[in-house]
């Protein structure tokens, strides 16, 4: 049997491990666009210069020789012929497979704003190759404006920061990180940034890019018509599927990326995807799990993509460590929220609905969250435990009753 992954990051390598933990004997192929294992997640520490290339790696020095797989790296897939079931590669030479694992990945998005796509001093921030060009740019560019306040465009915001440059944070929302939290937990990091210098505008985005004689970016025109004077732009408002060499394969995909279901699987069989080239639920944890399901699959597995919590992020700028999980806010009236706050700056929040819990942001403190996993784990209902949910440690679940609730130092809870 030969199998052949597309794409070297979370979801292609833990699919190299999902193989194999099936089938000990096929062949393995990988084949990446990329010449080095890495994680996208800190490449921003790259910037700070807290880590090498070598310490963004996140496999065994020799993960390619215990698991046995040939690597093709620097090349990228420009064609699938799903009848013949082999791939075509950028320098033209074809590769044959018996069983494919999709896990390309995505690329920025650069939206439809005059002259940001013929501008130099414009720079996507997904990969190592951006990530390098940023920081040659960063060294001669006095006015930097990052576009997007999502979890991409605080990471280069906080790999910019040693740098000493003007850096200004434009975002449409009205909050920084807007999917992962809300506007009391977001307040705390905006506040943290400003006294680090970084501008920020909330509620507008970029309408124009300005340049000079050369055609490199000199300020950028906001939908309020205000001017910022702009040397380097870094996009991290988005990004798109690599899902390109697909046309005319026979594999179906929709407007945000591949489609598979819970298996993995696509519609062409012997074809399974996984990752960010979905479109869908773009965070690593879930990259992972989806390729280590989807390769096991593919080898003759029988496991499914059932995680309850598609979004979960942890992140620890500047300092201040924030859980995010599920919903930030209430979408109606139907949801409770139980909220707790401290004088020294923690503070916790869980959404919940008819006694399950839907979403939840820690911040300031992390510890709850062991509690906070067996909660949701175990399906308890919230709303029939008699104390504060948040005053709950690991000793009242040796004491759990069917009905949910339990007994704890001679106290009903």
């Amino acid at each position: 049997m030969r199998y052949v992954v597309i794409g070297s990051s979370a979801a292609g390598i833990n699919g190299i491990r999902g193989i194999r933990s099936v089938d000990n004997e096929g062949d393995i192929i990988l084949i990446s666009k990329d010449q080095a294992v890495y994680s996208r997640c800190i490449l921003h520490h790259y910037m700070e210069g807290i880590r090498d290339l070598k310490k963004l790696c996140f496999v065994e020095e020799d993960f390619f020789e215990k698991y046995r797989v040939k690597w093709v790296s620097g090349k990228a897939v420009t064609g699938l012929d799903s009848a013949e079931r082999k791939l075509t590669l950028e320098d033209g030479s074809q590769i044959p497979y018996d069983k494919l694992l999709i896990t390309s990945g995505s690329h920025s998005f650069f939206p439809p704003i005059p002259n940001l796509k013929e501008a130099d001093g414009v720079i996507g921030f997904r990969n190592l190759e951006d990530i390098e060009q940023i920081m040659v740019q960063a060294k001669n560019a006095r006015h930097i404006v990052v576009m997007g306040a999502g979890l991409v465009g605080i990471d280069c915001v906080s790999g910019l920061l040693p740098f000493n440059k003007e850096l200004t944070l434009v975002e449409m929302q009205d909050h920084m990180l807007a999917i992962q939290l809300d506007k009391k937990a977001a307040s705390v990091y905006e506040k943290a940034f400003l006294e680090k210098g970084v501008k920020q505008y909330y509620s507008v985005g970029i309408k124009e890019i300005g340049l000079d004689e050369d055609r490199h970016v000199r300020k950028v025109i906001l939908t309020n018509g205000e001017i910022i004077p702009c040397d380097l732009l870094v996009v991290t408002a988005g990004i798109r599927a690599n899902v390109g060499f697909l046309l005319d394969s026979g594999v179906e995909t929709d407007q945000r990326g591949l489609l598979i279901d819970e298996a993995g699987k696509t519609n062409i069989e012997g074809i399974y995807g996984a990752g960010d080239v979905t479109g869908r639920n773009p965070i690593w944890p879930v990259a992972v799990k989806e390729g280590l399901i989807a390769g096991s699959n593919m080898a003759g597995g029988n496991m499914l993509m059932t995680d309850f919590f598609a979004s979960k992020s942890t992140m620890n700028f500047l300092g201040i460590p924030t859980l995010s999980l599920g919903m930030n806010t209430k979408p109606d009236e139907t949801y409770q929220e139980m909220i707790q706050e401290t004088d020294h700056g923690e503070y916790k929040k869980i959404i919940y609905k008819d006694g399950h819990i839907y979403g939840a942001i820690l911040q300031g403190e992390l510890s709850y969250a062991g509690v906070l996993t067996q909660i949701i784990r175990r399906n308890i209902d919230v709303s029939k435990i008699k104390k504060s949910v948040f005053k709950i440690d690991y000793s009242d679940f040796f004491h759990i009753k069917d009905n949910y609730e339990f007994m704890y130092e001679g106290e009903q809870v």
